[in-house]
């Protein structure tokens, strides 16, 4: 198993054992997406809960160091695991995100959306809840 798929895999073990407390909200698992972010890419960091910005608050920002300073790559909005993303696209804040930011991920924490400049570019699913908020290993 590669570095990648282990974290993937750690990842998923700590989204399942916080959903099986019964109390986990959208927060609960933003220490676990930050930790999978600057696993995969260690030239990253994903700042949870930066500065506000013109179009509002998102989650996270992905920021990488350049010799001329901080770049920011993208953002990240992230729902509580089982929200539709669909629905969420829906919203205003989404509308206004998906407007002015050229780089977005929308997640629920197991499906990730990917958008550049309002587009929707690609999906990828890494989990599903079953029952007992086991989850499964997308394929």
């Amino acid at each position: 198993m590669t570095d990648k798929n282990n974290a993937i895999a750690d990842y998923i073990s700590k989204i399942e054992k916080a959903l099986q407390k019964g109390d986990a909200t959208e927060h609960t698992h933003r220490p676990a997406l930050k930790t999978l972010i600057e696993t995969i890419d260690s030239s990253v960091t994903a700042t949870n809960e930066p500065k506000r910005i013109e179009c509002g608050a998102p989650d996270f920002v992905i920021s990488k160091k350049t010799r001329h300073g901080p770049l920011t790559l993208g953002y990240i909005e992230a729902k509580d695991v089982g929200i539709p993303l669909d629905e969420a696209r829906r919203t205003d804040q989404l509308k206004r995100y998906l407007t002015h930011l050229p780089n977005l991920i929308l997640t629920d924490y197991l499906e990730f959306g990917w958008y550049v400049d309002g587009e929707h570019r690609d999906t990828k699913r890494i989990a599903g809840v079953g029952k007992d908020s086991k989850l499964k290993a997308a394929k």
